[in-house]
């Protein structure tokens, strides 16, 4: 699984913008908005229930108490 970014942030979920996603293997990389690179793997990706991602669109990252990235969704799903 895909880990937090190194830096201290309080806040469990956050935004970013897909840079990058392959159908096939249901990963890729998201933008966050500080301009780092976070890439997400194909377990996150599944767990959102989405059927696909494009380049550009805005999606909330999910993380776990361990830091680890557990959900790429839409910012508008619960």
């Amino acid at each position: 699984m895909s880990r937090r970014p190194p830096h201290r942030c309080t806040v469990l979920d956050m935004q970013g913008t897909v840079a990058h996603y392959d159908p096939q293997t249901r990963s890729g990389r998201l933008l966050l908005d500080d301009g780092r690179e976070v890439a997400f793997p194909a377990e996150a990706f599944d767990a959102s229930g989405l059927r696909l991602l494009r380049l550009g669109q805005r999606v909330r990252l999910d993380y776990d108490a361990d830091g680890t990235l557990v959900r790429v969704t839409l910012p508008t799903f619960p």
